[in-house]
């Protein structure tokens, strides 16, 4: 079985990566490295069972070369614009690179036969919500352009399966941790203390609220949602079973860090949010998931300190 991984030398794509390969599938990888790396994939580049193409999955005619008839069985379709604030300044970007790139893929896909789909959507489809944790039948109502793109994508995933038979597994990501994360609040929060370890500048008033999950555990429930669900369209929440604050975030970074004398300034908006379409509190339901025999080896918290650990290496940062 040849499968195609767009995003795969992303941040939870290659991870991914790793994980097909270490089941023994071949694995065709599409990124155009614009927010991902091939150093993500690069151990595996000289094994005969991974290819890699440097391609913008928005050219739709080069797309097409790379999902040929009955060539690829199933695609993973983790390509997208991760960063939710930038659809506060720039909302083409998230209509282009999530909405655009989702329709190329499922076009290709129809046209090449694919079979089945599993796509990276997000939590944040969910928008602002009365109680917590949001099970999968709540409507969607998104308060972010990222939010409403990831909604429009699965949307265009339901009507593809309806009318051509494509196979659609929709999983919607709570936030996901681990080695390789380049974005998000963890790793803004890490380089800003490698940059002035005296103060630290927070978005929102640190009462945000969330669930992190490991990204080993995420691609765990990814491979378990795809193998063990057999529904033509079905949508699963993938997050963790508690839930932290940016406070605790914080505080988890400073401890990891040793660092005991950093003034701490939350810069909060109406709401206490960070910027325009943050959402103040967001956790989901997942015992859809945790049914079919899943659940996550570390809290929110752990995989938090599991990822600043991680991240300081990486980035080689020196707090000392």
């Amino acid at each position: 079985m040849l499968i195609l991984v767009t995003g795969g030398a992303g941040f939870i794509g290659s991870h991914l990566v790793d994980k097909l390969v270490e089941l023994g599938y071949s694995v065709r990888v599409i990124d155009n490295l614009s927010s991902g790396s091939l150093d993500n994939i690069k151990h595996h580049l000289e094994r005969k069972s991974i290819e890699f193409v440097n391609l913008d999955i928005k050219n739709y005619e080069e797309l097409r070369r790379f999902v040929k008839d009955k060539d690829v069985e199933v695609v993973f379709h983790f390509a997208a614009n991760p960063e939710v604030r930038v659809s506060t300044t720039n909302p083409e970007i998230h209509f282009r690179e999530n909405i655009v790139a989702t329709f190329n893929i499922l076009e290709a896909s129809r046209l090449g036969g694919v079979k089945e789909i599993v796509f990276a959507s997000s939590s944040t489809v969910y928008g602002e919500v009365g109680s917590i944790p949001v099970p999968e039948e709540t409507p969607t109502r998104p308060v972010s352009v990222y939010g409403a793109s990831k909604a429009s994508c699965e949307n265009l995933l339901h009507a593809y399966s309806s009318l051509y038979g494509i196979r659609a597994v929709v999983l919607r990501y709570a936030n996901i941790v681990g080695p390789r994360l380049r974005h998000g609040v963890i790793y803004d929060l890490l380089m800003k203390l490698s940059r002035n370890r005296s103060e630290l500048e927070v978005l929102g008033d640190g009462e945000q609220t969330r669930s992190y999950l490991h990204v080993k555990d995420a691609v765990e429930a990814t491979i378990l949602a795809w193998r063990s669900t057999r529904d033509h369209y079905v949508v699963l929440n993938v997050g963790n079973t508690d839930y932290i604050t940016v406070r605790d975030i914080v505080s988890t970074i400073l401890e990891e860090t040793g660092l005991t004398r950093v003034k701490v300034i939350y810069k909060p908006l109406l709401h206490g949010v960070g910027w325009p379409g943050d959402i103040k509190k967001i956790v989901l339901d997942i015992r859809k998931l945790m049914s079919l025999g899943w659940k996550p080896s570390m809290n929110s918290r752990e995989a938090v300190a599991s990822t600043v650990r991680q991240l300081i290496r990486e980035l080689n940062l020196n707090f000392t």
